[in-house]
């Protein structure tokens, strides 16, 4: 019985090699739900990798396995190995597969990137303040209440063109704007255009939103994984973000960049409403907005943190202390 040409083998092997390849690249559930307009484009990229890397995986872990059972020393076998020299054409071949691959993926990133807006320094779009003071953030309120409002008051109180801005190369003029200030350790968000300051990221379903992003302290990074964004947020530098939201639903904001001892608790929401319900929401965050304001134009800031101080086991001598 002939032996099957090994011309043959590795033909068949690389059809095989070909269709697991494939069928991981589409199966293989590693990202979360994808929410918004520019997921699909990073998930695309994201699944062309894993089917490259599965192809090498099998191929390299392949060869080994093969050669350690093909060539293992038999019992008894104590002569010295057959002599190998290099080979020049092996040599190219597998210089040359990798390169074509690394330089084929960084034109597609590069596509990637510019249909999510890409981005250019100089950007014309300025970083636009709201003369309002951020009342509240829903993190621990009775430490960082009086931080985030020293911090939102110089942010707004700051020269508005001093700021180098790292700005998208495409920007939609519709797209609703929100400026983004990080801080350790939380996410401080205005609307100008609404001139309202929540605590948390609301935007609509299916419009465009343009983030200016800006640090206070330290470098941070503004992660939505649900979204496929991700963008570092640097100090005395302004960089951007836009997305269009395609899914309902609440979802984590993460900063990526050790930014300090509490970097792991620096977390806030983007919620996604419907365009009505969206609006509704701004005309009660005014609202809502205006009465805390009312309510604490005379307040201390130990009259500010007195509600919260049962709850966290503080005691007033404590509480003295801090002020202190």
């Amino acid at each position: 019985m002939k032996q099957i040409p090994t011309s043959l083998l590795t033909l068949l092997a690389g059809i095989g090699i070909t269709l697991i390849s494939l069928w991981v690249s589409q199966n293989h559930h590693l990202l979360p739900v994808q929410a918004s307009e520019q997921a699909p484009w990073v998930d695309d990229f994201f699944s062309l990798m894993v089917g490259i890397g599965t192809a090498l995986f099998i191929v390299v872990q392949g060869a080994i396995l093969y050669f350690t059972i093909r060539y293992r020393k038999r019992d008894g076998d104590e002569t010295d190995g057959v002599p190998i020299e290099g080979n020049f054409a092996l040599e190219i071949l597998w210089t040359a597969i990798p390169s074509v691959i690394v330089i084929g993926l960084g034109i597609y990133s590069v596509d990637v990137y510019e249909q999510m807006g890409g981005i250019a320094s100089g950007s014309a779009m300025a970083h636009v303040h709201s003369a309002q003071t951020h009342a509240q953030h829903p993190m621990n309120a009775a430490i960082a209440a009086p931080l985030l409002a020293d911090a939102t008051t110089e942010i707004s109180e700051a020269p508005k063109t001093s700021i180098p801005t790292y700005g998208l190369t495409t920007v939609d003029s519709n797209a609703l704007i929100v400026n983004v200030t990080a801080m350790q350790y939380a996410w401080l968000f205005d609307y100008p255009l609404q001139e309202i300051l929540p605590g948390e990221l609301h935007v609509p379903l299916g419009q465009k939103v343009l983030l200016n992003l800006k640090a206070q302290d330290v470098i941070h990074s503004f992660w939505v994984p649900q979204f496929r964004i991700k963008q570092d947020v640097i100090p005395g530098e302004q960089t951007q973000l836009q997305f269009v939201a395609t899914k309902l639903g609440e979802y984590p904001i993460v900063c990526t960049e050790l930014c300090g001892a509490y970097h792991g608790g620096m977390r806030s929401n983007i919620i996604v409403h419907t365009p009505e319900d969206f609006e509704k929401w701004v005309q009660e965050t005014k609202v809502a907005q205006v009465a805390e304001s009312q309510n604490t134009i005379a307040r201390s800031d130990a009259d500010f943190l007195a509600p919260y101080t049962k709850d966290l086991g503080i005691t007033a001598d404590t509480l003295a202390q801090l002020h202190s």
